[in-house]
């Protein structure tokens, strides 16, 4: 009888540092699980989304500046910051709250790596916001006015913002072990960052925030925008890691990879906020490059038909829909306006930078018409009326002068091809009125209408406009002649006279 001996092997083991890694990453599934799943987080990206549809479809009435539509992603993620920073402190004290915190002394994982953990359940969030994010500008990038360029650290200031908000979460449920601490933060946070009452502007102290909007009427070239936008996400990213592992640290973490994250982390803080503080102040190489564009811009002309449209570099695409309108009015011109080449320059005043309303002054030469940098919307109308105005009074100073019959040449011009010509009189008109007296709207000073012009050309705008048109050319060397009444105006187009006279005549 013999015996056979079989030596087992022994179990491999793997090393312990491994084994924390790996439960680490293991509760991280877990809790980014729970997290995504919960009712504030939920609710917060479906109403992102929705925003997000809503908000798109008419967004820059289908012609965005993507210079533009990136800081337009930049508001809603802090609301989804806010929902994600009040599950990550829930989940932080959820053992607190159900006393089983000394259980978790026999496991593992040790406080500072389940921190850990929690800290980086809030990256899928991030992600997913990053999601939402590429898909808002690619929509408007996709669109057939789009225009200009993006920058990628005005995109990344989204989810960077619901990274920073997911670890101050986190480092909230280890400082204050409460479950009513993160809500109250919540609310503060939502006055100060989400409802505006932090300090505005784009000053440099303005920048601390993670979003900084500075919205305005026109939209300037992507080179003269003058945003600190790369040192603000270093400055997000810097706050976020900085927050994350400084929770660690508060759980017990001082391990060498930590501190030396931490390290890094406020340095990356400190230098970007210091840099975009600075970088928010234009430099003189900025304010000279401003005043170019204001006073004797570099334009690229080309040429459509007769006349001639010269736009700033990302502007160039456009051309084409502003000679689309040109020719429309002009075809509608009688005498020599007809054949008239005209000049179309996009003009505008960057001197004092994003968020300013500032008035573009009429042009005095002859047959030069202004555009701006927005389009779309009403501001079709308006660069019609502008061209109307040049093709009858001369030149747009001339042209912001009328009071008299001339005006009732002009809105029919502008107007009376468009596809729903009413419409188009009440949005050109600064009160969205249709009778009455008002002011219309230009690229440059506007035009004034009295209540029997008005009358008068409604009642325009309500008859075929091929009748008016043969009418318009026979007639058009009185129809055009400074001092024209309303009354012969109306007369020699075929409808009635006002009841009131012009208050010019």
């Amino acid at each position: 009888m013999s015996a056979v001996l079989v030596e087992e092997s022994a179990p491999v083991r793997a090393p312990l540092r491994d084994r924390g890694v790996r439960a680490v990453l293991a509760l991280a599934r877990f809790e980014a699980r729970k997290l995504l799943l919960s009712i504030p987080v939920l609710i917060a990206f479906v109403g992102y989304v929705a925003w997000i549809v809503w908000r798109t479809r008419t967004s820059w009435d289908g012609s965005p500046a993507l210079q533009d539509a990136d800081r337009a992603t930049q508001s809603m993620p802090m609301l989804v910051g806010l929902a994600v920073l009040l599950y990550a402190n829930h989940a932080v004290v959820r053992s607190e709250r159900h006393g089983t915190e000394p259980h978790f002394s026999v496991l593992v994982l040790e406080p500072w790596r389940r921190t850990a953990a929690h800290a980086l359940a809030v990256v899928p969030a991030v992600l997913l916001t990053a999601v939402c994010v590429a898909a808002q500008f690619t929509w408007e990038a996709l669109k057939p006015g789009a225009i200009g360029h993006g920058s990628p650290a005005e995109l990344a200031v989204g989810p960077l913002t619901v990274l920073a908000f997911g670890t101050l979460g986190v480092l909230l449920g280890r400082v204050a072990r409460s479950a009513f601490a993160a809500p109250l933060l919540v609310v503060v946070l939502l006055f100060v960052f989400v409802l505006g009452t932090a300090p505005g502007g784009a000053s440099g102290r303005s920048w601390l925030a993670p979003a900084v909007s500075e919205a305005g009427p026109d939209t300037l070239p992507s080179d003269l925008l003058g945003r600190p936008a790369a040192w603000h996400a270093l400055y997000l990213a810097g706050v976020a890691l900085s927050i994350a592992l400084l929770a660690v640290v508060v759980a017990g973490g001082r391990s060498a990879a930590v501190r030396t994250g931490l390290a890094l982390g406020l340095a990356a803080a400190v230098t970007g906020g210091v840099l975009q503080a600075g970088g928010a102040t234009p430099s003189s190489e900025l304010t000279a490059a401003r005043e170019r564009a204001t006073v004797r811009p570099e334009l690229t002309c080309a040429e459509h038909g007769r006349s001639r449209y010269c736009a700033f570099p990302e502007w160039g695409p456009r051309t084409d829909a502003w000679a689309e309108v040109a020719d429309h009015v002009q075809s509608l011109a009688g005498g020599s306006a007809h054949e008239r080449p005209l000049v179309v320059r996009q003009r505008i005043d960057a001197r004092y930078g994003l968020g300013t309303d500032t008035a573009i002054p009429a042009s005095t030469e002859p047959h030069r018409v202004t555009v701006g940098t927005a389009w779309g919307g009403n501001r079709v109308p308006e660069f019609s009326s502008a061209v109307a105005a040049v093709l009858v009074a001369g030149t747009e100073a001339a042209g912001s002068e009328i009071c008299d019959g001339r005006m009732v040449t002009v809105m029919w011009l502008s107007l009376s091809w468009q596809d729903d010509p009413m419409a188009a009189l009440r949005r050109v008109r600064l009160d969205d009125s249709v009778t009455g007296s008002a002011i219309v709207l230009s690229p440059t000073d506007p035009l004034t209408m009295t209540e029997g012009q008005t009358d008068v050309v409604r009642h325009l705008l309500e008859k075929p406009p091929a009748g008016v048109g043969a009418r318009v050319k026979e007639h058009w060397a009185e129809l055009t002649a400074p001092g024209v009444t309303t009354a012969r105006a109306a007369e020699l187009l075929g409808v009635a006279a006002p009841d009131k006279a012009d208050s010019c005549e």
